[in-house]
């Protein structure tokens, strides 16, 4: 193959056109933002969790970010942050963050792809299934400490070693 065609092959296959397939195949809920970026709904076990997956070409990085509503009282958030902390340092891949304006968890993960590699669709249904794992995992651990006053490591007790929820 020359460089020519491996090239026409790469622009060919656009990651976010995989993530598109896949949603199809799964009946979830998307929108095409652009060329770029889709949108869906995944329901879990404890909620729905909205997906965005992003391609940014210049930085030849796969984005996934999966956030859903979570706005734990102002005397709660030195805890909750705690229990943020202790939760990504469980984790491999990916991280969690909380955004106190859009009062929304989030959690993030990049697939690099430098050099003209392709993700396969394998690779993005992993993203996928291990961003709703992880929010499964851990959303009971939030909610104790933002709302019933129990302390972060307690918490993290609680938390469900393996979710089951659908991805």
């Amino acid at each position: 193959m020359t460089l020519s065609e491996h090239e026409r092959l790469v622009d060919e296959i656009h990651p976010i056109d995989i993530v598109e397939t896949l949603a199809e195949h799964r009946a979830w809920d998307f929108d095409r933002v652009g060329d770029d970026q889709i949108a869906m709904a995944v329901e879990g076990q404890w909620r729905s969790y909205s997906l965005t997956l992003a391609w940014q070409p210049g930085e030849e990085t796969l984005r996934l970010i999966c956030t859903f509503e979570m706005d734990p009282p102002e005397a709660r958030m030195p805890a909750f942050y705690e229990v943020i902390n202790r939760a990504n340092d469980l984790v491999w891949s990916g991280g969690f963050t909380h955004w106190d304006e859009q009062n929304l968890m989030v959690w993030r993960y990049g697939l690099m792809l430098t050099g003209g590699q392709i993700a396969s669709s394998e690779q993005i249904d992993q993203m996928i299934q291990c961003a709703v794992n992880a929010c499964e995992r851990f959303y009971p651990a939030f909610q104790l400490v933002a709302w019933a006053d129990r302390a972060p490591e307690d918490a993290l007790k609680l938390a469900i070693t393996k979710a089951y929820g659908r991805a």
